[in-house]
């Protein structure tokens, strides 16, 4: 039995709550949307296979229709039913599956991953998360599930159930809160269409592990169009706060709100109208945790700028950085943000 649309309440329920995880499933089964945590960050699922589903998803979130979802499944098994896998593929969902990995790979699932969900592509994307309570919601829910970040299109990621509820309450009907996410960054995308694996977007599995793990180099797209339709995640403007940002600052000017790391004070930090640390202790795993929490905080504190100080580029750091430029980017104006 299909479910209404959303009340003008969306349901909080406690992920170790008694019958909290069924009733998530029962609700994505009926065709309602249902934000999760995953690892990185909280998901927005539908059921993959349910063009209605995923049309309301879009339409929940603003989302471009032509940009693909990456579809989740409880285990690689169930995963490998949706996908083709070359040795490449393979290779990286055993060593790297549960985990913040997506694999892009040709579809050969059916209705499994319906047309809606994969942008008209011959293409999936496919992850199995390692979250507990993700994956216990996809082993009770029984297919694959869609989860786009849990956030209206071009706003900030979301790393708490609060943070979904800011964004979506009202506009879905349930949100399963497993606590905060521990990556805080996005999953790493690996196109293995071809003979060599292509870095689609950094996130929370580094490449230099994916590297070591495949044996050579991963690379990277020829262009940013070239990815943009294959993949989620992948327009220049993505990841956004209200705020303007300024990024790599060497001196903060007055008014900013400064974004640092590793307890860098940079000249002109007594005229920040806030500081706030990434991590005191220089820790990249703690900053991408943090990034969209502090985003969403320094935006809602209402200041006009903010300031970030240049952060390392290894490991996590290239994720955090990949984000940080599309949330500073140009993009298409939002009636709902200020002008």
């Amino acid at each position: 039995m299909a479910v209404s649309a959303p009340e003008r309440s969306t349901r909080l329920l406690a992920a170790h709550a008694p019958g909290a995880v069924e009733e998530a499933a029962r609700l994505l089964a009926a065709g309602g949307l249902v934000a999760f945590p995953t690892e990185t960050v909280y998901g927005l699922g539908a059921d993959a296979a349910n063009p209605d589903a995923v049309a309301a998803l879009y339409a929940a979130k603003g989302r471009p229709a032509f940009n693909p979802l990456i579809a989740h499944t409880a285990d690689a098994a169930a995963a490998r039913r949706l996908g083709a896998f070359n040795a490449d593929a393979a290779r990286l969902a055993e060593r790297f599956w549960p985990g913040p990995l997506t694999l892009i790979v040709p579809f050969t699932g059916g209705e499994g991953v319906c047309d809606l969900a994969r942008a008209g592509l011959d293409t999936v994307g496919l992850r199995v998360p390692f979250h507990p309570d993700a994956r216990a919601l996809l082993a009770a829910f029984g297919g694959a599930v869609v989860a786009p970040s849990a956030n209206r299109s071009g706003h900030v990621s979301p790393t708490e159930a609060g943070h979904v509820m800011d964004d979506l309450s009202g506009r879905i009907h349930a949100v399963l809160d497993g606590g905060p996410t521990p990556v805080g960054v996005e999953s790493t995308i690996v196109d293995c269409i071809g003979a060599d694996p292509v870095l689609l977007r950094p996130g929370g599995l580094a490449r230099e592990d994916i590297e070591a793990a495949l044996g050579r180099p991963l690379r990277l797209p020829m262009s940013e169009s070239d990815a943009a339709p294959l993949s989620p995640g992948r327009l220049a403007s993505h990841y956004a706060p209200r705020a303007a940002l300024r990024l790599d600052v060497d001196a903060v000017e007055p008014g900013e709100a400064l974004v640092t790391f590793a307890g860098a004070r940079p000249p002109g930090i007594e005229v920040a109208a806030t500081v706030l640390d990434l991590s005191p202790t220089g820790s990249l795993t703690e900053a991408a945790a943090r990034l969209y929490g502090a985003l969403r905080s320094l935006d809602a504190s209402g200041v006009s700028a903010i300031a970030i100080v240049p952060l390392p580029r290894e490991g996590l750091g290239e994720a955090i950085a990949d984000r940080l430029a599309r949330a500073a980017a140009p993009r298409p104006s939002d009636p709902e943000m200020p002008q």
